[in-house]
């Protein structure tokens, strides 16, 4: 210890003087907590300041998140996929029933031979087949083609003579 800070002997009733008075040395942090003391202490030791130790804090909690990220974001990818596939495999189960189901209809001969008479227009031996054509029916594209090429004053006459289309 330095001669500065050397005691006196007490006497027994004597108070001490004021400039002998033992002075504390300034504490980084002040606290009253176990906690309080394990920071000061960790400051102490390690040097950092409390800026410091946030920012380690900060770069840590960025770390542990970017290394849970691209896993979960693999993990919800592939629960996606894993749908996209499992609604696919359900639709082609549904098609697969539905030929299985034509397959067992088309194996009677009699539903071959509607099919066959419907679709291809086959005919039985001594039966005559007939076609029936329709007029066709104008599109309403063609009815607006056929009144842009009338003139003006074909179609004022033909309304005033025959009356306005209602």
């Amino acid at each position: 210890m330095p001669a500065s800070r050397e005691r006196a002997p007490k006497a027994a009733g004597r108070a001490r003087p004021a400039a002998t008075r033992r002075t504390r040395e300034p504490q980084l942090t002040r606290s009253r907590t176990r906690a309080g003391g394990v920071v000061a202490a960790t400051t102490a030791k390690l040097g950092l300041s409390s800026t410091r130790r946030a920012a380690i804090l900060a770069i840590v909690v960025c770390a542990l998140a970017l290394t849970v990220a691209v896993p979960l974001r693999n993990y919800v990818a592939q629960r996606q996929e894993l749908a996209a596939v499992t609604a696919q495999q359900q639709a082609l189960q549904a098609e697969v029933q539905d030929l299985t189901d034509k397959r067992a209809r088309l194996s009677n001969p009699d539903e071959v031979a509607a099919e066959a008479r419907s679709r291809l227009g086959y005919v039985r031996p001594g039966e005559v087949p007939y076609v029936v054509e329709l007029p066709n029916t104008p599109t309403a594209e063609e009815v607006e083609a056929a009144r842009r090429a009338t003139p003006w004053y074909r179609t004022l006459w033909s309304d005033v003579t025959e009356g306005a289309p209602r």
